[in-house]
């Protein structure tokens, strides 16, 4: 038997990554073995467009380009390496260090896949593989009258941003539900809500809602200059027909990649379309924080009764105050309050408005286990725990702020 028979074929590069020097990214090395062994190669910027429309890129998947802020003054050779991939249907994994925002975001745009910052976050590049190289599912068709509302231009929503002052204090479940308790607040009409999600990299409303996260959001985030109702209406998901969701993007991003000016298109275009703009806000202040409270009719910072809460809203308050900024727009809920028989819970309550110079307005009792449990599985406690006492308290609170606007509405008239 010849050894040409035992010598088995060489197995096929199915991708590269593209850098000045890939050296610079060791963690990105260890990483490309890890997942691929030694199926992939390396070029550089110079060599790459010219490679990967030769025959012998005819097995690539994907790349991934390593790109540092010494690289930006070469941005165009490399969107025109994105381009030629694209043209051949290779994904674009983007790995960037210190890389301005401008940058970062004309590479999305220009057609990057994929986004991951470096250092590389563990299982990160697996995962980024991973879903760059599966297809996406399709959202099963139905006549566009029942799954999306048409634009319409005509609406001057009210806008309710939700704040969490710590992780933890229960302000994506409050969004969420007083999202859906207000679209089914009234039995004679239902009003248009739209549930933002704009913790752009660790946002969970899709999780409750048990929604996808669709690549349309980062497309729709990266050029809000040319959005339109109609765009900004497709980019949303349904819930049930009765709250319309912009779900946080696929992957983290950068929470400066967007400007005050895109989160201002935004919030313009969603109140023209609702009655009601729900917002889950990032745990974070970011550029774009001032451009949402002073879009805001009532924003609501939810606490609990411990230290962390209560160091955070006085540095929130200094901070809003000192900016001359509307800190009385904030109403401030607490999470896990005591019951009505807990003096000393009540006493606790009390003492901690006081020192913090704030009024507690809002009190949601807790809800138990079952909230945890519930968000999990995808459904508003309205669906799954009507009879549970927070959702009765979020029931309430959003018929009184039904019931506000309303008589705002008809005063207006007048």
């Amino acid at each position: 038997m010849s050894s040409a028979v035992l010598k088995s074929d060489p197995q096929p590069i199915v991708a590269c990554t593209i850098s000045r020097d890939v050296q610079i990214f060791d963690l990105l090395i260890e990483d490309m073995e890890s997942a691929l062994g030694e199926n992939w190669g390396d070029l550089s910027f110079d060599d790459a467009a010219v490679y990967l429309q030769q025959p012998e890129a005819q097995d690539l998947q994907f790349v991934t380009i390593a790109m540092d802020h010494d690289d930006e003054d070469r941005i165009a050779d490399i969107t025109h390496i994105i381009s030629v991939a694209k043209s051949r249907e290779i994904k674009v994994i983007l790995i960037t260090e210190d890389v301005s925002t401008a940058a970062l975001h004309q590479l999305l745009r220009e057609g990057g896949d994929e986004f991951i910052p470096y250092p590389l976050p563990e299982a990160e590049l697996a995962r980024a593989i991973e879903r760059v190289l599966t297809p996406i599912e399709q959202i099963p068709s139905q006549p566009d009258e029942e799954v999306r509302l048409k634009p319409t231009g005509t609406h001057d929503g009210v806008v309710i941003p939700v704040h969490g002052m710590a992780g933890g204090t229960g302000a994506t479940t409050f969004a969420v539900n007083l999202a859906w308790e207000l679209a089914n607040v009234s039995k004679t009409e239902t009003p248009r809500v739209c549930l933002m999600d704009l913790d752009l990299q660790f946002g969970t409303v899709s999780t409750y809602l048990d929604l996808p996260r669709r690549e349309a959001v980062l497309e729709l985030l990266s050029d809000t200059e040319v959005v339109d109702s109609e765009a900004f209406m497709q980019a949303l998901l349904p819930y049930e027909q009765k709250i319309h969701v912009l779900t946080a993007p696929t992957d983290m991003i950068p929470l400066d990649m967007i400007t005050p000016e895109d989160i201002g298109r935004l919030i313009g275009i969603a109140r023209a379309n609702f009655d009601y703009i729900v917002i889950d806000m990032p745990s974070t202040m970011v550029e774009w924080s001032q451009t949402i409270l002073e879009a805001a009719h009532v924003y609501f910072a939810m606490v609990e009764l411990d230290m962390r809460c209560a160091q955070n809203t006085l540095r929130l308050k200094r901070a809003l105050q000192s900016e001359d900024l509307p800190f009385e727009k904030l109403r401030f809920a607490l999470n896990r309050a005591p019951g009505f028989t807990d003096l000393n819970g009540k006493s606790r309550v009390k003492r901690l408005a006081d020192s913090l110079g704030i009024n507690i307005e809002v009190l949601l009792p807790d809800g138990g286990k079952q909230i945890g449990q519930t968000n999990d599985h995808g459904a508003p406690l309205g669906v799954a725990l009507p009879k549970n006492a927070l959702r009765k308290e979020i029931a309430k609170l959003a018929k009184s702020l039904h019931d506000v606007n309303q008589a705002d509405e008809a005063a207006a008239k007048v």
